[in-house]
């Protein structure tokens, strides 16, 4: 089951919350749960709010296919910040200038899935007579063939030898 949420326009720069979203790409969904708990960066506010939307988006795609869901078994798989359109502003500066500033926005996408479980294949059961005959071989087998050597060996070996 995989599921994703999406923020746009988050009033923070894509450098700020990439430092955020790097711990916790690729972890289990409680443990990146507990990272954003205790960071101290503002970023890690908004990035927790985008993976609890994608952890229900995930509950709510396993209950419509009416599919079990463990939550404790999701991962992040996918998690990225792209910038955003930056809002231009001015200020005002000396000499009746004014001065740029740019507030950059972000663009917050994360991505959780549950590893696919692996089936429980039953050991193949051999036939004792399979069993007896592979420890019954011989250990000096035949060699395989020698390599056919081109010209171009033979010259080096020459070459080599001289």
């Amino acid at each position: 089951m995989e599921a994703r949420a999406i923020q746009r326009t988050v009033r923070q720069s894509a450098r700020k919350m990439r430092l955020v979203v790097d711990l916790i790409r690729g972890r289990a969904v409680p443990e990146a749960y507990a990272i954003l708990r205790f960071s101290k960066k503002l970023a890690a506010k908004q990035i927790h709010k985008v993976l609890k939307s994608a952890v229900a988006n995930a509950e709510q795609a396993a209950q419509r296919q009416n599919a079990p869901l463990d939550v404790d078994r999701l991962r992040v798989q996918y998690a990225v910040v792209n910038e955003g359109p930056t809002l231009k502003r001015f200020t005002m500066a000396a000499m009746g200038r004014g001065t740029p500033i740019k507030k950059r926005t972000s663009h917050v996408e994360i991505r959780v899935a549950a590893p696919p479980a692996l089936p429980k294949a039953p050991a193949p059961a051999a036939p004792a007579a399979a069993q007896a005959a592979a420890k019954e071989k011989p250990r000096g087998g035949a060699k395989a063939p020698a390599k056919k050597r081109t010209k171009t060996a033979a010259k080096r070996s020459k070459k080599a030898s001289k």
